[in-house]
């Protein structure tokens, strides 16, 4: 089932228009939240924060903002089947929201970590200011990291700087602070990353540096972020050079779990 312009649809099929831009160019904008305590409103649900998100984006393209309480009945309704939802805005403003589970080893992700690969220069996002519907290059490279038995890919610029992984942002521990690059690298400015980087700052613990390849040699532990997954390790970066191995049960980690339970 999913939700598609105002009307909950028992389906696997969307039917859309052969000359629709979102189906022929992916010009669509979306986000992924997670659902918590079953409310829109729950501090780490940020529904508000996706919706300015999507709002952002629409009006930097100059397209169709949708309507809010339709958005939000939407969510409500898909909410009560899944705690994983997608929203996706097309430029008239149609609304389509898809629901899916959470990942069923993700306590195992969170304890022990995931290998991740270094993916080539050319797979960066298009338009990586914003989340939209053409996301072709960071579905390709975590197709490639998957075909080396890696669960991420970690895209990087031309000068192969780390950037972000294939679904998240990325976070690093050395010197007694957190480093994450910052937004100006050409990131995607994701709802977790902007929490938890304020929520850090107030700690005075954390850094936005560009991560070159001489940075990530003296992190001692890496993590990936997204609204779904939380934070988890990365214990292992396949890279040209060779691998470079991080504890995933480093004591920070604690730390970065504090702010999923902190009030």
């Amino acid at each position: 089932m999913f939700w598609y312009n105002g009307k909950l649809i028992e389906s696997q099929t969307l039917e859309l228009e052969i000359d629709d831009p979102g189906l022929l160019y992916g010009a669509t904008v979306f986000t992924t939240l997670r659902v918590y305590d079953n409310s829109l409103d729950s501090r780490l649900t940020y529904w508000q924060s996706h919706c300015d998100r999507l709002k952002l984006s629409l009006q930097t393209f100059d397209w169709r903002l949708p309507d809010e309480e339709r958005l939000r009945q939407g969510a409500q309704v898909m909410m009560a089947h899944f705690p994983v939802l997608r929203i996706t805005i097309f430029p008239d403003g149609r609304e389509w929201i898809t629901g899916r589970l959470l990942p069923n080893n993700l306590t195992q992700l969170h304890k022990n970590g995931i290998f991740a690969t270094l993916a080539a220069s050319e797979f960066v996002r298009c338009l990586p200011a914003h989340k939209t519907g053409n996301y072709l290059s960071a579905w390709l490279a975590k197709a490639n990291a998957q075909k080396l038995n890696t669960q991420e890919a970690i895209l990087v610029d031309a000068a192969g700087n780390w950037l972000e992984t294939s679904t998240g942002n990325l976070w690093g521990w050395r010197d007694g602070s957190w480093w994450t690059p910052p937004l100006t690298a050409g990131i995607l400015p994701g709802v977790v990353r902007g929490q938890l980087r304020d929520w850090l700052l107030k700690q005075h613990i954390v850094r936005e540096e560009p991560w070159t390849p001489e940075l990530v040699k003296g992190f001692e532990a890496i993590a990936y972020s997204n609204s779904v997954v939380e934070t988890v390790p990365i214990h292992t970066v396949i890279q040209p050079t060779g691998k470079l191995e991080c504890n995933p049960h480093h004591p920070c980690f604690q730390q970065l779990r504090m702010f999923f339970i902190a009030l």
